[in-house]
């Protein structure tokens, strides 16, 4: 790093990314700092600034071996950072201790026999909520909330003609399950239901997927569709409606095909929002027929809903939200994109599903191709054939937009 960005760096002044230290901190309190960047977006510590940036430089001897000492004793999982010493026209040096966000979260400070957990939040370092954990563990890889039981549900709380569909017609399954005891069996072994304090209860995933009314047990199941006559939302929308069942629908399968007898969600939002993302020709074609005009790929509409319900986070306790508007249709999925995935990396095709069985189901109904790449192989292109346009997608910390323009 060069002199004159550290200077900058120091100018603009704390926030969520940089810290400034003397370098007499003690190594408590290095790791929580390190750690809560970690569990964020990674940063930069500086070490001989102080708080209201003036540069005091470093004192402490072998400063670069204490530093990398207190990350191997202090936090887990290990974090290896990049250390670098730069030294001012006056003679003082600043320590500069980079590190990327963490791949392998939640990070913790371990101190007289405690772990705690550390977050970001503007440019301050504190104890994470439960709630705030249960998201790191997720982010992780370490907690998998779609298997987690649904307070107050049965199996009886599940369809039970779609889990037949299921096994019978998608699965293609020759031993059917003949009692309930031996369909509690099955539905255990799916994880669509599981036990917990000698009880037994839906999963997330066995609710959204196969579930009577989800809504009723898991408030932030289902969908909002919305529409607007303008670019803004309005206080009186054309179509507000919340969408409640079963993820997937019911199918009648032989020979001659697949068809649709009981649509799921899926197949209710299509319906739904079709008025308002198509119009009639104003001409009657060879057919005598006004052809439907839309001002989207269909392909690309219902695979950016499809994401939103394969990859939403079940801890933001807020459901999926869709909007047609003037000059564009969006769907809003609770939740960042998981771990280290990025825009770019799903752009180009990378893959890295955060509900994994949701995503298995779906993609038995061939709602989901088996390459899992709807991104890049039907929204980016079909949006850009049809509309000349790019299609928008925007992540922060609560969740992923994706934008199609008309």
């Amino acid at each position: 790093m060069l002199k004159t960005e550290l200077l900058e760096i120091i100018a603009n002044g704390e926030n969520s990314g940089v810290e400034f230290k003397r370098d007499d901190i003690r190594p408590e309190q290095l790791a929580k700092e390190v750690v809560a960047m970690a569990n964020f977006q990674g940063g930069k510590l500086l070490l001989g600034v102080e708080d209201d940036g003036t540069i005091s430089g470093i004192q402490r001897p072998n400063l670069e071996e204490w530093v990398m000492n207190v990350m191997q004793d202090k936090i887990h999982p290990l974090i290896l950072p990049f250390y670098e010493e730069i030294k001012q026209d006056d003679g003082k040096s600043v320590a500069v201790i980079s590190f990327p966000q963490g791949i392998s979260k939640p990070y913790v400070v371990r101190d007289k026999g405690k772990e705690e957990i550390y977050i970001r939040v503007g440019s301050t370092s504190r104890l994470a909520t439960r709630e705030q954990q249960m998201r790191l563990f997720e982010l992780g890889g370490m907690l998998h909330t779609e298997v987690m039981p649904v307070p107050r549900t049965d199996m009886s709380c599940l369809d039970d003609a779609r889990l037949t569909n299921y096994l019978k017609d998608i699965l293609r399954d020759p031993d059917i399950p003949n009692s309930p005891e031996a369909w509690q069996a099955r539905l255990l072994g799916l994880s669509f239901l599981t036990e917990a304090a000698g009880n037994i209860y839906c999963t997330i995933a066995g609710l959204v997927l196969f579930g009577k009314n989800p809504r009723r047990y898991l408030k932030q199941a289902g969908l909002r569709v919305l529409a607007f006559k303008t670019q803004d939302k309005e206080y009186q929308a054309e179509l507000d409606e919340i969408l409640d069942g079963p993820m997937v629908g019911r199918w009648d399968i032989d020979d001659s095909g697949k068809r649709l007898v009981d649509g799921g969600v899926i197949e209710r939002f299509m319906d739904a929002i079709g008025p308002f993302i198509s119009q009639e020709a104003g001409e009657i074609d060879e057919g005598l027929r006004r052809e439907t005009q839309w001002f989207y790929p269909l392909e690309a509409v219902r695979e950016a809903l499809i994401n939103a319900l394969a990859h939403r986070d079940w801890t933001r306790f807020v459901e999926i939200e869709v909007g047609s508007y003037a000059d564009r249709f969006e769907v809003i999925s609770p939740g960042a994109l998981p771990n280290s995935m990025t825009i770019e990396k799903m752009k180009a095709g990378q893959r890295s599903p955060r509900n994994t069985l949701i995503m298995e189901v779906l993609r038995d109904y061939s709602y989901v191709d088996f390459r899992g790449m709807g991104v890049r192989t039907k929204i980016v292109p079909l949006t850009r054939a049809l509309t000349g346009k790019e299609p928008e997608f925007v992540v922060t910390d609560d969740y992923l937009k994706t934008t199609l323009y008309r």
